[in-house]
């Protein structure tokens, strides 16, 4: 087996099962924010219960698909430098506001969320989750503007002196078409899959 296919089948195994993890954190997150909110709208206490049921199996998820998506951050520069080093300029754009935006507005209001019961009031506490939903699916939008540049390339000229693909065009990586079939199709896959959990 070459370094080729070995590098390839790694990658797969951890493209896997980082997303057995992401629809249902996409999923999760949304209805978590629609059980909080009927709480804060009828004070029923069964739905804190509900939530605070659910947010446990999300947490669990959560952590999980963190520690797979990790790994596959470092497998850009270990197994596929190359790669990375041509459209560097390009993809790691949005992998970067990803980690940087989405990422973090998801874990920080996350932590808020776990650790604010009882310590803020309902409707703010009920706004820390519907932050975590934001984050989670902005991080899915950024990771697919980055996928959908590798199906579809947008936006770019190669710099033959350098030997590198280089952004021009930031909105047209934006406005993708292919990022308009994917995110839709992710949003619902993550509602679907948290449903049928």
């Amino acid at each position: 087996m070459t370094k080729l296919m070995l590098s390839r089948l790694q990658f797969a195994t951890t493209t896997i099962y980082h997303f057995f993890f992401v629809p249902l954190t996409l999923g999760l997150s949304i209805l978590l924010f629609l059980l909080e909110l009927q709480y804060v709208r009828t004070g029923n206490d069964t739905y804190k219960r509900m939530v605070k049921f659910w947010g446990k199996l999300f947490l669990i998820n959560f952590a999980l698909g963190v520690a797979t998506g990790i790994v596959q951050e470092f497998q850009f520069g270990m197994n596929w430098s190359e790669y990375s080093r041509f459209v560097g300029d390009i993809f790691g754009a949005q992998l970067a506001i990803e980690g940087l935006l989405a990422f973090f507005l998801e874990s920080t209001f996350l932590g808020i969320w776990l650790f604010g019961w009882e310590k803020l009031p309902k409707a703010l506490h009920a706004a820390t989750i519907w932050l975590v939903a934001l984050g989670s699916n902005l991080s899915a939008y950024w990771i697919l503007v980055a996928n959908s540049f590798m199906h579809q390339p947008v936006g770019y000229t190669i710099n033959e002196a350098a030997n590198r693909a280089e952004m021009y065009s930031f909105g047209a990586l934006l406005g993708n078409p292919h990022v308009w079939y994917q995110f839709p199709h992710v949003l619902f896959a993550g509602i679907t899959t948290a449903g049928f959990f």
